[in-house]
């Protein structure tokens, strides 16, 4: 037979489990926000994950986001991904090492979900 503190524990271990698992998966959907960015910005230091960007007005070029820790340090070697032209929400899903910079394309306005 188990002894209370056996089941106290399981019970415990179970509960920090679930809270694991809580906090993975609001690391995967974002944790943080960064709305109406229409001009190259540095979002985020550190390591973390770029989870999707919504384009909230129509651009003339591409935007681009950054693996780099300062917005001057954003080049073509740590490009992360590009930002579509058009309106629309975009999955990312990309996890980077530096930080994050948002460089907007002509016209473009950019909200960028992060953690």
């Amino acid at each position: 037979m188990a002894s209370l503190d056996d089941i106290l524990t399981t019970q415990k271990n179970g509960v920090v489990a679930l809270n694991n698992i809580s906090q993975t998966t609001l690391f995967l959907s974002g944790k943080l926000t960064k709305t109406a960015i229409s001009a190259t910005a540095l979002v985020s230091q550190g390591a973390g994950r770029i989870v999707r960007v919504a384009v909230l007005a129509d651009g003339t070029t591409m935007g681009s986001l950054y693996d780099a820790s300062t917005a001057a340090g954003a080049s073509a070697t740590n490009l992360a991904a590009k930002i579509p032209l058009v309106r629309g929400i975009y999955e990312i899903n990309i996890p980077v090492a530096n930080g994050i910079v948002v460089t907007p394309g002509t016209s473009q306005i950019i909200t960028v979900v992060y953690s």
